[in-house]
């Protein structure tokens, strides 16, 4: 008994161990020095893109006290991925009354995936205390009519932070 109790204690303890070595949702590493220079990270490339099957992969980097960019458009009732890093520490991505809630740490890139159902405005905080401009860290998300994206080629990228 005493062993079955000592081997269950091995087995959660290095499960522990082992899960606390990876940061949550990472599917892949990026330089945070340099992603602003040159990859998938680079301002012109940030927002959100109309893939060939129709879906929309929306890439976004925090940073102290922001998201860039500020806000984004995706269309409705279609799959959307977000692809996020961060320049400099860690940071949240949550957007309420959806399945997306995320960490999202520098030299890391997050994705995860959700379909909204109407169109409309979603406020999306950063849930990871990041300095002390943190309370003002949020961005938009405004979810379109799927008609309105879908005429987009997929190399333009959609934002609406300049409105």
């Amino acid at each position: 008994m005493l062993a079955m109790l000592g081997a269950m204690m091995l087995v959660v303890l290095a499960t522990g161990v082992a899960g606390a070595l990876h940061p949550a949702s990472n599917v892949e590493v990026v330089d945070p020095m340099t992603l602003h220079l040159k990859g998938e990270f680079v301002e012109s490339n940030l927002g959100t893109a109309i893939e060939p099957d129709g879906s929309a992969t929306v890439r976004i980097v925090a940073e102290q006290y922001a998201f860039v960019p500020d806000c984004v458009e995706v269309p409705a009732d279609t799959p959307v991925k977000f692809r996020l890093t961060s320049a400099d520490v860690v940071h949240g991505f949550l957007l309420p009354d959806t399945n997306v809630n995320t960490m999202v740490v520098p030299g890391f890139v997050a994705e995860v995936r959700t379909k909204f159902a109407k169109a409309g405005n979603y406020e999306m905080p950063c849930h990871e205390y990041c300095g002390l401009g943190h309370h003002a860290m949020w961005t938009r998300v405004r979810v379109v009519p799927a008609q309105t994206l879908s005429r987009k080629s997929p190399t333009e990228r959609t934002s609406c932070a300049r409105e």
